[in-house]
């Protein structure tokens, strides 16, 4: 993905993993600049309103419950608006690599309408 003359790279994970303090499974997207090893890991870890893809929904999947509103991480449009998100927000290291909590970027890039039916 190229944003602003700057190439991005980008990664699906997913990992059960208690030994990094995870104490379950989590979905990641790791983004990186072409030709750098800085990078930045999209950290999505279920909670009792968020859900991700663990045998349930398709691979790549989070969902926030309340209003089923879904991002799938392995396409490039929900990517591309996830990075644009990080690059307001200033998130993408200037070296080394560092994970962030994905939730509040979803919220942004999924704004929570009004509840259905008012």
């Amino acid at each position: 993905m190229a944003v602003g003359g700057i190439v991005y790279g980008w990664c699906f994970g997913h990992r059960h993993d208690r030994v990094r303090g995870y104490p379950g499974c989590s979905s990641m997207v790791t983004l990186w600049r072409s030709g750098s090893r800085t990078c930045l890991r999209l950290v999505f870890q279920p909670a009792s309103d968020r859900a991700i893809a663990d045998g349930y929904f398709d691979e790549g999947a989070v969902v926030r419950l309340s209003d089923r509103e879904y991002l799938n991480l392995h396409e490039p449009g929900s990517v591309r608006a996830l990075l644009d998100e990080v690059l307001i927000r200033g998130l993408f290291p200037a070296a080394g690599s560092a994970e962030v909590d994905g939730w509040p970027l979803f919220d942004a890039v999924r704004p929570q309408g009004p509840p259905s039916g008012l």
